[in-house]
């Protein structure tokens, strides 16, 4: 599961908790956790925190019961941050990867994700997860984006003018990635803006699940996790997806 709790899940990192609690993912990738709240110890689950330079920290966390062969930060300068680890499954060792990408200019979205994308290139078995703050070269986002405010729209439109930017997303498809959701995916698509949400967002999908073809054959199920605490535990629905082996 990925899920973007919202600068640390201040004042609601009880109900983050209980929406993890309700999934119960075996990994658990999470963005801004500004402060680095103790979710560790909240959702018996162990923790490893990318901090960063200039934005906010991510985390992969862990079940007790999964075995974890490697774990480390990509060196690169990204404005949040982003990690990495090994974990032992049935069907072999899987490299996870998660991270937040930048959340104002496409070109910079753009270099991160070929940043990520250089991570998992030799690993045979990979999932790539977070909020990568960029929209799908498959659908429409035209009508949507009209909706916004010029300010937040230009986060989403090429500097030069030439409609949506999907750069970012179209590179990882580019570089083989597959997006487990548009596999396998049931339900809604967006992941943003929950009842918590601020008047800048629209319904945009922003959180995404993409894995390497060998894994992304593993998985059986994606969908947005809503209702209960998601609706207002941060202003991102969190993202599920399940493998099996």
């Amino acid at each position: 599961m990925t899920y973007n709790i919202r600068n640390g899940g201040r004042g609601r990192l009880d109900a983050v908790a209980r929406v993890v609690a309700e999934v119960s993912p075996d990994i658990l990738a999470v963005q801004e956790l500004r402060g680095e709240p103790d979710l560790g110890a909240l959702t018996g689950m162990r923790a490893h925190v990318a901090r960063s330079a200039g934005g906010q920290p991510v985390g992969l966390f862990f079940a007790r019961h999964l075995r974890v062969l490697a774990a480390g930060v990509v060196p690169r300068p990204f404005f949040h941050a982003a990690a990495w680890a090994r974990v032992a499954t049935p069907g072999g060792p899987l490299t996870v990867v998660t991270a937040h990408l930048f959340p104002l200019w496409g070109r910079v979205r753009r270099t991160e994700a070929r940043w990520l994308a250089g991570v998992v290139k030799d690993r045979k078995d990979a999932v790539l997860l977070g909020d990568l703050n960029a929209l799908d070269p498959y659908s429409d986002h035209a009508a949507r984006l009209a909706t916004l405010s010029r300010r937040y729209r230009r986060r989403h439109e090429h500097r030069c003018g030439r409609g949506v930017d999907t750069r970012a997303m179209a590179l990882l498809a580019r570089r083989g990635l597959v997006d487990v959701f548009r596999r396998c995916g049931t339900g809604q698509a967006w992941t943003v803006p929950t009842r918590l949400g601020g008047a800048e967002f629209t319904e945009l999908r922003l959180d995404y699940v993409l894995a390497t073809p060998s894994a992304a054959g593993w998985f059986t199920e994606c969908r947005v996790v809503t209702g209960g605490a998601a609706e207002s535990a941060s202003d991102h629905y969190p993202l599920m997806a399940r493998a099996t082996w």
